[in-house]
């Protein structure tokens, strides 16, 4: 009889840890499942993201924003451009990634995008040896630099003598300078918040380009694209750097991320999210229209979205 009572106990202990393995095993698919719904409602690369059970109405749309135009200026200030603070903090390693395009899933290396910098590609030259006779005006390469022959000679080492070598900067590569990176395109995705009853503009990216005014080729010279989350974090660790001029009153001035948030920039609409993903300009061009009804439009679409946001304060 003991022995029975033994069996049972046994059996039921087993059977209890089963059980709660089995319980535990199944509250963790949950945890995963709700886990994996809830990362589905939120954007990654937004800053204040709106969950997606809240959207009323969404659309993504892309801008180019012209940093010399006179609105935009504050954001272009003489050694404050936001270009040279966006390419120092790659250089320092403070910005790691950088994308290849508007889908910010593609990315390339920073020496990628110094390449991309280059208004000059750096010329390569002789490298010295001391066999070789040189003669003036010569340059060649040793060590890592550039040295141009003072007069001739044979077997003289450029590091130490002097009176024979003088260390030149011609031939290295030339970049482009802030000041030359006047172009920004963003893409951000305009969404009413039916809970708040608000229209929000929430920045995805931004991508740095040099205007073909300035290339060699005539069309623009994309440096790269950068998720807005990343660059919001390097406006807001250097207050002192990362500053909106206000030509008007500079007591005003204000930090990048909040002259964003302001929406004190004029950025013309180049794309709204559309199954054929044509520009504007595409558009009419397709259709045999003009430049300047193309140019007209992209106003047109201002104004639309803008009537939207007025018809949705009934909802």
């Amino acid at each position: 009889m003991l022995r029975r009572y033994l069996g049972v106990i046994l059996f039921c202990g087993i059977s209890s840890v089963a059980f709660s393995q089995a319980e535990v095993e199944a509250s963790d698919e949950v945890s995963d499942a709700y886990r994996g719904e809830i990362e589905d409602q939120y954007n990654p690369n937004s800053i204040n993201p709106i969950p997606v059970y809240e959207h009323h109405y969404k659309l993504r749309v892309w801008r180019s924003v012209d940093l010399l135009e006179k609105q935009n200026k504050g954001y272009f200030a003489k050694n404050g451009e936001i270009s040279k603070l966006i390419m120092d903090a790659v250089v320092s390693g403070e910005i790691t990634d950088i994308y290849a395009n508007d889908s910010l899933t593609t990315k390339i290396s920073k020496d990628e995008f110094l390449k991309r910098m280059q208004q000059e590609e750096a010329q390569q030259y002789t490298a010295w040896t001391p066999t070789s006779d040189f003669y003036t005006d010569d340059i060649v390469t040793y060590n890592g630099k550039n040295y141009r022959a003072l007069r001739d000679s044979r077997g003289a080492n450029p590091e130490t003598s002097g009176d024979d070598w003088a260390v030149t900067s011609e031939g290295k590569a030339a970049y482009f300078f802030p000041s030359d990176i006047s172009k920004l395109s963003i893409v951000e995705d305009v969404i009413f918040d039916k809970r708040r009853s608000r229209l929000y503009y929430d920045m995805q990216g931004f991508e740095l380009a040099v205007p073909g005014s300035k290339t060699k080729t005539g069309f623009d010279q994309s440096l790269g694209w950068f998720k807005y989350k990343d660059l919001e974090k390097v406006f807001r660790a250097h207050p002192k750097k990362a500053i909106w001029f206000n030509r008007q009153n500079t007591a005003q001035n204000k930090n990048f991320a909040d002259a964003f948030l302001l929406r004190l920039f004029h950025g013309s609409i180049r794309k709204i999210e559309n199954p054929e993903d044509e520009t504007i300009f595409d558009q009419y061009a397709g259709n045999g229209r003009p430049y300047r009804e193309a140019v007209w439009a992209t106003e047109w679409a201002e104004l639309q979205l803008m009537e939207k946001e007025h018809n949705l304060w009934e909802f």
